[in-house]
């Protein structure tokens, strides 16, 4: 955790806080408290990532396990399988390949800058709508899911964005805020309508703005990589 943007401390600081009284004003249920637990784990290693310094591994791996079992208890079911992709592609890499978290900041690219920036996004869109008609299709035919078109669009949104953080193009964020977005929006229907408590609602809110301070910080890699290189960092 070291080396990280000071907007980031006092973001997590906060973050951590809100959670942690979001859940004690509410009944203090087994649910609650696992969803409070992955949602700490989640934002801490969502700042980390934001920051090129992955604490994503046995805490990204922690968290999206209870992420899955709070996601069926709500009956979200595109957004167990995009914490699971998380595991496969964020979490497993890390464990597996100590490596693969290491120098991220040196290795973040623009898909503009890349040989043939037109032909990958392309297939990026190509791979998203793919993804969005197979989880909307299998959600609305085979579940009992009460909200399956803005689950498996949030679901879509953030399985493209792993994609994209996994071969380490910041154009990924653009993903992320839009993923944001819609998680924030399905989670606040799920808590309204008596599906979850408004945990994963609040720490939602928080991703969204961690995902502002990598737009805006530029102490940031994924998008001030050149500040970073140049050592222009105050």
């Amino acid at each position: 955790m070291k080396g990280w943007t000071r907007q980031s401390y006092i973001l997590l600081l906060l973050g951590l806080a809100i959670i942690l009284g979001t859940t004690l004003v509410g009944p203090i249920t087994p649910l609650a408290i696992v969803t409070m637990l992955a949602g700490m784990l989640g934002f801490t290693c969502t700042i980390s990532i934001t920051n090129t310094k992955p604490l994503n591994g046995v805490f990204g791996l922690v968290s999206a396990l209870i992420y899955i079992f709070v996601a069926y208890a709500a009956k979200n079911y595109a957004d167990m399988l995009l914490q699971a992709v998380y595991i496969v592609l964020l979490d497993i890499p890390v464990l597996l390949m100590p490596g693969w978290a290491k120098n991220v900041d040196s290795r973040v690219r623009q898909i503009k800058d890349t040989e043939h920036p037109y032909r990958i996004w392309m297939l990026t869109a190509l791979f998203f709508g793919l993804v969005l008609i197979a989880l909307y299709g299998f959600e609305s035919n085979f579940t009992d899911s009460p909200r399956p078109l803005i689950d498996a669009l949030a679901a879509t949104i953030g399985i493209t964005g792993a994609l994209l953080t996994t071969l380490r193009f910041s154009d990924t964020y653009y993903f992320w805020l839009g993923q944001g977005l819609f998680s924030v929006t399905l989670w606040g229907i799920t808590a309204l309508q008596g599906g979850a408590n408004w945990v994963l609602f609040i720490t939602y809110l928080l991703y969204l703005s961690n995902d502002f301070i990598a737009l805006f910080d530029k102490g940031v890699a994924w998008f001030h990589n050149d500040n970073v290189k140049k050592g222009m960092i105050d």
